[in-house]
């Protein structure tokens, strides 16, 4: 369903991964202010470079689409590297050039390109992305954004209000940033308050469209990243049940989790064709896009939930260990379940 080129894209990151210490890259990295590992984060952008593939090339990008982009943050969602993708490369990105802003485009994308820069989208109010946690009146900015990717070292900020999209200096006067509490350690999250701030507005149009676009790769984003995030729990737990030997067999040779392994991969399986269907409805701007992101939201989030716990499940006592791995599934899992907010009704389809 993906082309050579696209598969080679993913290899290219998969080997980055691997060379910086997968499966779960940088244990270490949890407990650090950025969260991630910046010198893998340099690696893909200056070796792969993943943060300019959805950038066109007048702004200093490859000119690929928001598809590639989509395709490397599933690729990250198997070792759950938190790094600035899909908070600054794609949600940040897309912001900007929904935009239409020429001016705000040859000025902030170049640096994003070559991962000098990051941008992270001030959108959540206290529950979360069904409001605004930032008004404007004109120009001026406040109020407070919480579940903010990429809050505590994002060089730009974009800030999604009601009326339209800003651009603020996260070193302005009246900003004030700071970290949030969250169940999943290996993604950051913070909270930026705006008191009385100047944004410089993003563009002309109608933001309700924007809105709804950047949303809707929100989320087919976060599809791909859960698939690629179940695929690995399901990889870890076979292989696990081949080496671990219980009353003198392998455990994978009961017949009794062979058929919870099979209802994983058939779960994967299926998650990974609304996922792409989704992806690729959102990379060519189907009219079929908003039911396809719909549908993956939902059945990526329920099947990354499930394998996970399964995957706690069949580990045994291991699982629950800090050393172990799947601990760390289980909380990315419920994490991303409430992640860009929860889907409620289902659109309808747009007539032919």
């Amino acid at each position: 369903m993906i082309t050579e080129e696209q598969q080679e894209l993913v290899a290219a990151v998969r080997g980055a991964v691997a060379r910086s210490g997968g499966p779960t890259v940088g244990r270490e990295a949890l407990e650090s202010e950025l969260g991630y590992d910046a010198a893998l984060w340099r690696t893909l952008c200056e070796q792969v470079g993943v943060a300019a593939l959805a950038i066109p090339e007048e702004f200093g990008g490859f000119g690929a689409s928001v598809v590639e982009s989509l395709l490397v943050v599933g690729e990250l969602g198997r070792s759950l590297a938190g790094v600035p993708m899909l908070g600054s490369a794609v949600l940040g990105t897309q912001a900007v050039l929904l935009s239409g802003d020429s001016e705000a485009c040859e000025r902030l994308l170049p640096d994003v390109a070559e991962g000098a820069g990051t941008l992270a989208v001030c959108w959540a109010g206290t529950d979360g992305w069904d409001s605004f946690g930032v008004r404007a009146d004109g120009e001026t900015l406040s109020g407070t954004a919480h579940y903010v990717l990429d809050a505590a070292n994002a060089t730009t900020l974009i800030v999604v209000t009601e009326s339209g999209l800003f651009e603020v200096d996260p070193a302005a006067t009246g900003v004030e940033r700071r970290p949030s509490a969250t169940m999943d350690p290996t993604r950051k999250l913070g909270e930026i308050t705006f008191t009385n701030v100047t944004g410089r507005r993003l563009g002309t149009g109608d933001p309700a469209p924007i809105i709804a676009r950047l949303r809707e790769i929100a989320w087919a984003a976060l599809a791909a990243e859960q698939v690629g995030a179940a695929e690995q729990c399901l990889e870890m737990t076979v292989e696990y049940a081949k080496s671990r030997v219980q009353f003198g067999r392998p455990i994978g040779s009961f017949q009794a989790l062979k058929h919870r392994m099979a209802d994983m991969y058939v779960l994967v399986e299926s998650a990974k064709s609304t996922s792409y269907a989704a992806t690729f409805a959102v990379g060519t701007g189907s009219p079929s896009a908003a039911e396809d992101v719909w549908v993956a939201r939902r059945h990526c989030s329920e099947t990354y939930s499930t394998v996970a716990a399964e995957m706690v499940q069949l580990h045994g006592g291991i699982a629950i260990t800090w050393e172990h791995d799947a601990h760390l599934h289980f909380k990315r899992a419920h994490g991303d379940a409430l992640l860009f907010g929860k889907p409620r009704h289902r659109p309808l389809p747009q007539s032919a």
